[in-house]
């Protein structure tokens, strides 16, 4: 484990019940390892043009390493909001600072038999130049939704992100109605 996942994994997040309520505090790396609840926030960021910031996760990622995501984002530490840590994520991440607060748009709990942690989805306009954060981020392109929905079944993507961008189609297409 090289320093940057050992800092990760030695983060105090909070944990939550069901109802996300805060029930206790946890490192992160006990927090997964345990199956213990904690929250997150995606941040779907697009740029002047409305394409989505799309990258590919380092190897060295805590949980989903190399996976493609279309959300920047991450794990709400120990008595931080969701809302400071879409806009902190969001800023570490695109490698940016000045970005307007991220909308939030729902929430959600995600829960599979090895992750479960509750969800706040945003949205952000990012026009500033990006310069993503070297230890999150391997890859990454601005690219329209079509060319994203093309690249779905292709690439492997974090499986989060995945309900996350799901839930959001889902809400889309129901608000169309």
């Amino acid at each position: 484990m090289d320093r940057q996942q050992s800092l990760s994994a030695d983060e105090i997040v909070d944990v939550v019940s069901e109802s996300d309520e805060v029930v206790g505090q946890a490192r992160r790396g006990d927090a997964y390892a345990h199956r213990l609840r904690t929250r997150c926030a995606f941040v779907l960021a697009r740029d002047a043009e409305d394409r989505i910031f799309v990258h590919r996760r380092t190897a060295r990622k805590l949980v989903f390493p190399s996976h493609y995501d279309m959300f920047v984002g991450g794990v709400v530490g120990a008595g931080e909001t969701y809302d400071g840590t879409a806009l902190r994520e969001a800023e570490e991440e695109l490698g940016v600072s000045g970005l307007p607060r991220p909308v939030p748009l729902f929430k959600f709990l995600y829960e599979t038999p090895e992750h479960t942690w509750w969800s706040t989805v945003y949205e952000v306009r990012c026009t500033l130049p990006v310069r993503p954060q070297e230890s999150e981020v391997d890859w990454h392109a601005f690219l329209t939704e079509e060319e994203l929905a093309r690249r779905i079944p292709e690439w492997e993507w974090t499986p989060d992100g995945m309900s996350a961008w799901r839930r959001l189609l889902e809400r889309r297409a129901g608000q169309e109605r």
